[in-house]
């Protein structure tokens, strides 16, 4: 079997432990930094915003590492990094002290968890680079699904601090030994080839574009715009989706409709990962934001437990899909040059709507007391995604230079 695999089952796993951990985990770590009368939930809100900010600039300085050093003696300094962040976040008591360690959490979190994997990936496939990442990335909603759940339970059962400490120990755990044991920065460490390749055979898209000439291409500003305004539909969304169901559904049905969009999202990255192999990478990315945009439509109008049900399973398809894809369109068109560099930017342009869409919505919500206008207008910025996408999708032929 080509080695290749083995580190897609490696990252799978890291990626479950620092998103488990990290991405999820904020939302047992505010309710249980409010419970102890410390800081109140805006404060707490807050910390996670300088958490997301400071992951997204961080991986402007960890990408030029990835192109020189050897990547585990980059994930692990993260995951010590972050497991300390997290352990710290049990004994704080000051508000300097919430945003100092929650930024040392961001920046653990971002030196071992997608930017990393991702850059892995596409050093390692690339005929089957949109296989090995829907695999991969699968572990961002098995974490979700599995340990984010056992964190809510150590909190709830333990004090706080202990509950802390026992999720550090857990990054640590879960990400540093996978790292030492599978990971290796690129297949010519072990005299390999991407995809398991012949020495004599050339790859498509190895090599690729210098970092200053992508950075001028259109396609990359408007391709990274579009981006902003999606991730901020989709978090903002999945931030609120807890108040809409339980404003819309039984009681009996809120459980069951919240195992919904994860359980979509696995389904969905999984399928589109295969069916990538056979259709155009763009274009299935214009249907997902339309998708996506959609999805929030039915979400807002439907007061039904089936239109509610059915909106929750179209976007959490998408939101399986268009994560995955970010890294899949930035590899294929400008190469593995300098692709850290440049996916650590579009990253940064992802992470200011990851940090806006859940304040947009909440403030939304306040001000019109339902979630009808505000999943409408995360649907209008899903569709505003769409049409940005569609001015960057003319084709590149074979003899454009980015730089003319």
């Amino acid at each position: 079997m080509f080695y290749g695999w083995k580190l897609v089952a490696g990252l799978f796993l890291i990626l479950a432990f620092s998103s488990g951990l990290g991405f999820y985990n904020h939302a047992v770590l505010i309710q249980s930094l409010a419970s102890t009368g410390r800081y109140s939930i805006e404060v707490a809100s807050s910390a996670v915003s300088v958490f997301f900010v400071v992951s997204g600039v961080a991986g402007l300085g960890i990408a030029p590492l990835l192109e020189r050093c050897d990547v585990r003696w980059i994930i692990v300094p993260g995951a010590l990094l972050a497991a300390f962040g997290l352990w710290c976040v049990g004994s704080i008591s000051e508000i300097w002290e919430l945003y100092a360690v929650y930024a040392l959490f961001g920046l653990g979190f971002s030196a071992s968890g997608l930017l990393p994997a991702t850059t892995l990936i596409s050093r390692w496939f690339v005929v089957h680079r949109a296989r090995a990442l829907s695999i991969a990335s699968t572990g961002l909603s098995v974490g979700g699904m599995l340990i984010t759940p056992l964190s809510a339970y150590w909190v709830g059962n333990l004090e706080f601090s202990q509950a802390a400490s026992i999720q550090a120990l857990l990054y640590i755990l879960g990400v540093i030994p996978v790292t030492l044991w599978l990971l290796r920065s690129s297949p010519a460490d072990l005299g390999l080839m991407p995809d398991g390749a012949a020495w004599q055979e050339t790859p498509v898209g190895f090599g690729g574009v210098p970092f200053a000439v992508a950075v001028r291409d259109p396609f990359f500003v408007w391709f990274n715009l579009a981006y902003v305004c999606l991730m901020s539909s989709q978090v903002g969304a999945i931030a609120h989706q807890y108040g809409l169901i339980t404003q819309r559904l039984p009681e009996h049905w809120v459980a069951i409709a919240l195992t919904v969009l994860p359980l979509a999202s696995v389904v969905g990255r999984l399928a589109g990962g295969f069916l990538l192999e056979r259709i155009p990478v763009q274009g299935f990315t214009l249907v997902m934001m339309f998708a996506q945009a959609l999805s929030l439509g039915i979400l807002s109008l439907s007061e039904t437990t089936a239109g509610v049900f059915l909106g929750l399973a179209m976007l959490g398809v998408t939101v399986g899909n268009l994560l995955m894809l970010q890294p899949l369109i930035i590899a294929a068109r400008y190469g593995l040059l300098n692709y850290s560099r440049l996916f650590s930017w579009a990253n940064l342009f992802s992470v200011l709507g990851v940090a806006a869409g859940p304040g947009l919505l909440g403030w939304l919500f306040g001000h019109f007391g339902s979630y009808e206008i505000p999943f409408m207008v995360a649907a209008g910025l899903a569709g505003l995604a769409g049409l940005t996408f569609c001015l960057c999708l003319r084709p590149r032929l074979e003899h454009e230079r980015l730089g003319d």
